[in-house]
């Protein structure tokens, strides 16, 4: 609506490890043509290292959070202080773009019945990270899987309120079962919440991309599958929906080994084995 305020947002950002690249998103935030209301950093380091770079960085209202180790932990740890009436939660590697606040702002502006926006990730060079489409979309249970990641979910924060704490079981940090996918889980939920997702491939979060070989590969694979089969079976997820899931690492071995790739053949064992003992975990937390 032509003259509307546009939303405030607060952004969530956890922590821990690293100070050169918290100190490019913050850069990145001060740039902004739509600032950020607060940014909630939630440091789950054991020592002071980012004390003197959030002074370094006036023109940003940053709220320094302690929280034990954990991803889901720490972003659970600021939700209570959430006041702004938009919610995005950047990693700490990542850089947004300066007018993408205020093109976020305005999709939410213009769409009162939207609940939560996806972007897509893009590494410095300007290549799509990973599998995003390249047309907007609404989103729903069968396509949340491509949808969005962590630091391109831009939510209402009465979504965020709707929908609660992140699940402990996922995502990065030494207590939690799987070590991926509390974001996936989080837009499962804020769909049965009722709550309205697009992703939008104009709105674009720059992120590194660090290539995976080898063992940790495989390490990564049977991560995701057992995150991708949590979800599938907490949420109840139909037989024929769990079964493309297992259907395709299935398919990935078969096609690795006829192209005598072992590293392949092995990703794919492993996400198909980490599929299936996460469906089992999760159809038991039900």
């Amino acid at each position: 609506m032509p003259g509307a305020a546009r939303p405030s947002v607060d952004l969530v950002v956890a922590t821990v490890g690293r100070t050169n690249e918290l100190d490019g998103l913050l850069g990145s935030l001060e740039a902004q043509t739509h600032p950020p209301t607060r940014v909630l950093l939630v440091d789950q380091n054991d020592d002071d290292r980012v004390a003197g770079l959030l002074a370094s960085h006036p023109s940003l209202r940053i709220e320094r959070v302690l929280s034990s180790p954990g991803l889901s932990r720490a972003r659970n740890a600021a939700l209570g202080l959430l006041g702004a009436d938009l919610v995005a939660f950047p990693d700490d590697d990542c850089r947004y773009p300066p007018r993408l606040l205020e093109q976020v702002a305005a999709r939410f502006a213009e769409d009162a019945a939207l609940g939560v926006v996806c972007g897509r990730l893009e590494d410095e060079d300007g290549r799509a990270t990973g599998r995003w489409g390249v047309e907007r979309r609404r989103v729903g249970e069968d396509d949340v899987w491509h949808a969005g990641t962590s630091a391109t979910i831009f939510a209402r924060r009465a979504v965020v309120e709707e929908v609660g704490a992140f699940d402990e079981a996922l995502g990065l940090g030494p207590d939690a079962r799987f070590g991926s996918g509390e974001e996936i889980d989080y837009l499962v939920r804020a769909l049965c919440s009722g709550a309205r997702i697009e992703y939008d491939p104009a709105l674009v979060v720059v992120h590194p991309v660090r290539p995976t070989t080898g063992d940790a590969l495989v390490a990564l694979g049977r991560r995701d599958g057992g995150s991708v089969g949590y979800v599938l079976g907490r949420h109840g997820y139909p037989a024929s929906a769990v079964a493309r899931m297992l259907v395709r690492p299935a398919v990935g071995v078969l096609v690795s080994l006829v192209r005598l790739d072992t590293t392949g053949a092995r990703f794919h064992a492993a996400t198909l084995r980490g599929r299936i003992s996460g469906l089992r975990y999760g159809r038991s937390r039900r």
